[in-house]
């Protein structure tokens, strides 16, 4: 069902970049969650009839998992601690969404990992091993289109969550790169915690450091979900220079972070775009309400 994204020459802030559509491949089901849970979508579980996971109420991987259940005719459960009056009585964005395409919601509930075998259990964000198998289509993508265009190295930047997208794609590009005798760097940054904060998720997945990106960051302190002037006027930009329409969540810290260290731009360097605009719903209102610019 995901077809092979297409790459495009941005221009931004006087810099040339490579951007990976990974926003362009399905209506609904794109982004890094598509390859985060492409092994769900790609193969047959005869005994599933339910998928039961947990975060916030605006989560991109909600909305993502709510397609995945639907597309499979499965029943979607998913916990979260509290839903804002304001999203509750005017839903929109990845809530609305979910919600459409039949998510059973449960507010200010624990969650306790189910052990009945007719249920998927899937953790916060898709933080799990199960996620490799659509990366690892991803790094092979990436590769071919770096051949096909005779790019001899190449960085490649992603802003991080969980780090499970960056990791794994940093994993699977070492394999494949050893065969194909190429050998791109993954950048990352810290978007949700800092850097101490994503190398323990790192660890989690992978005890192999050699397989882990390479975290880089601004160094004021960033709080996840705050709205910054600063991310507010990058997105802005970023829609102006280049007409690409990004999330903003985590492309503006993205987009900060990876200007504020030209050592990576030295190389070309490629930037993937894993998606998450439907949640602008949700924080553009916030953004325009707060600074109106």
């Amino acid at each position: 069902m995901i077809k092979n994204s297409p790459v495009e020459m941005i221009s931004f802030e006087g810099h040339s970049f490579y951007l990976k559509r990974d926003d362009l491949l399905h209506a609904d089901f794109s982004g890094n969650k598509a390859r985060k849970f492409y092994y769900f979508l790609e193969n047959d579980f005869p005994d599933i009839t339910k998928i039961v996971s947990y975060g916030s109420a605006q989560s991109n991987a909600m909305y993502s998992l709510s397609v995945l259940a639907k597309m499979k005719g499965w029943e979607f459960e998913y916990y979260v601690d509290h839903v804002a009056d304001y999203l509750r009585d005017n839903p929109h964005g990845n809530y609305a969404g979910a919600i459409k395409n039949g998510m059973q919601l449960h507010v200010g509930r624990g969650i306790l990992t189910p052990t009945n075998q007719n249920i998927l259990y899937i953790e916060e964000g898709g933080r799990q091993k199960e996620a490799e198998y659509g990366i690892k289509i991803l790094a092979q993508e990436i590769l071919e289109w770096q051949k096909e265009n005779n790019i001899k190295e190449l960085n490649i930047f992603l802003p991080s969550g969980t780090g499970t997208t960056a990791l794994f794609l940093q994993k699977s590009l070492n394999i494949e790169g050893v065969v194909r005798g190429q050998h791109p760097t993954v950048y990352t940054c810290p978007c949700v915690g800092d850097s101490d904060y994503l190398k323990k998720q790192f660890f989690e997945l992978e005890e192999d450091e050699n397989h882990h990106p390479r975290i880089i960051s601004l160094e004021k302190k960033h709080h996840f979900g705050k709205l910054y002037r600063e991310n507010y006027k990058i997105w802005l930009k970023l829609q102006q220079q280049t007409g690409v329409v990004f999330d903003l969540l985590y492309d503006p810290l993205g987009w900060r972070t990876l200007l504020a260290h030209p050592e990576v731009m030295a190389k070309p360097t490629l930037y993937i775009h894993q998606g998450g605009v439907l949640g602008n719903e949700s924080m553009l209102p916030r953004y325009e309400r707060k600074y109106g610019m």
